[in-house]
């Protein structure tokens, strides 16, 4: 089973996480939504597949490469 590693792309902090380990998600669900310089960017699901592991959680503050999420899929 291949794995996807959703990494944090700008420094911020995660405002909201919408999934959690076990989840079903397809390509394009919003998975948390990064806060950083006042902008709101969501996190999409780069492919669908099952959430594996949720890496971040709300109020957190994340740094470029670190993970937020991984998806295994087929």
């Amino acid at each position: 089973m291949a794995q996807e590693n959703i990494q944090v792309p700008i420094t911020g902090k995660i405002i909201s996480v919408n999934v959690k380990a076990g989840d079903a998600v397809a390509e394009g669900d919003i998975i948390c939504i990064l806060e950083s310089m006042k902008m709101e960017n969501p996190i999409l699901a780069p492919v669908g597949g099952k959430v594996a592991k949720v890496g971040v959680a709300a109020d957190q503050t994340v740094k470029p490469g670190d993970t937020i999420a991984i998806i295994e899929y087929e």
